[in-house]
């Protein structure tokens, strides 16, 4: 772990952590506002990529650099209930690029103006419209993680759809029962995510749905036929039984899975650009690598 992945852990646990605190009461607004401000400071979009707001689907999406032939749908962060394509575009548009593609990044329904099952039924909406017009890569972070997750699986549950060619996963929450034993064991080592809020943004989101509906916890769904999954999750992180038992299950049904646990850093960390956080730039190459 670098020097700089140590100082960015202390500024996240002493600032970010706590700010994520006031989901527990009930601040969405306020959480918002401020990811929304960091994000046009610290993710910015790479230099020379074009960008324009389109609608599809009956969504607003920001589509991201050029149209080739496969496309890059990129699920963004935020526990269902902040984050959007501003706050994400950096990292996705960093993605598309060691890849070649153009990406789309939707800007899909958040709690609790929109609770389950709205985002789930938003993005195969949009996923269907994408397959018809050329392969899709599917990939997401935290709660988006868990999205594409649960789009991956409705999607196995499509005959007439295609498989994506590949999902890749970003320390993905898959389990919104909450019942993995590291949201108490990692306590005193996630430096980003506070369990209490995780779980209150989760009770928002499901609004009474069960949290143990696949398309709310994609680790109670079912795989058959899906194609190739990686997933990247830091070893310190609450959500990193999320990551583990998601990729057993996986492995249990004969997907190809592929998991790599990096230490000491961050939650969702190739969020930061290089500059702040060299390991960023390490894993993105690794995922394009997959799809190479």
């Amino acid at each position: 772990m670098t020097l700089r992945a140590r100082l960015l852990n202390t500024w996240l646990r002493w600032i970010e952590r706590p700010a994520l605190n006031r989901l527990t009461s009930f601040d969405i607004a306020r959480v918002r506002r401020r990811f929304e401000w960091q994000g046009w400071l610290l993710f910015p979009l790479p230099r020379g990529v074009a960008k324009r707001w389109t609608e599809r689907a009956g969504m607003e999406v920001l589509e991201l650099g050029p149209h080739t032939g496969t496309t890059l749908l990129y699920l963004h962060g935020g526990g269902y209930v902040f984050g959007s394509p501003r706050t994400h575009k950096g990292l996705a548009a960093r993605l598309a690029l060691r890849m070649g593609v153009g990406a789309v990044v939707p800007d899909y329904p958040l709690a609790p103006e929109a609770p389950f099952p709205a985002a789930p039924e938003a993005v195969l909406r949009l996923y269907r419209e994408m397959a018809s017009q050329g392969p899709v890569i599917l990939a997401g972070d935290s709660a988006g993680g868990g999205l594409s997750l649960s789009l991956l699986a409705m999607i196995c549950a499509d005959p007439d759809l295609p498989q994506p060619l590949a999902t890749l996963v970003l320390s993905p929450l898959t389990d919104l029962a909450m019942t993995g034993d590291s949201l108490r064991t990692n306590d005193a080592t996630e430096v980003v995510l506070p369990p209490d809020g995780v779980r209150q943004s989760a009770l928002r989101y499901l609004d009474g749905g069960a949290p143990e509906d696949p398309r709310a916890s994609p680790l109670y769904a079912q795989f058959p036929g899906a194609g190739p999954v990686h997933v990247w999750v830091g070893d310190g992180e609450i959500l990193l039984d999320d990551s583990r038992r998601m990729v057993a299950a996986l492995r249990a049904q004969g997907v190809e899975t592929h998991l790599t646990i990096e230490t000491g850093l961050p939650h969702v960390w190739p969020l930061f650009p290089g500059l702040l956080l060299p390991e960023a730039e390490t894993t993105l190459d690794q995922m394009a690598a997959a799809i190479r």
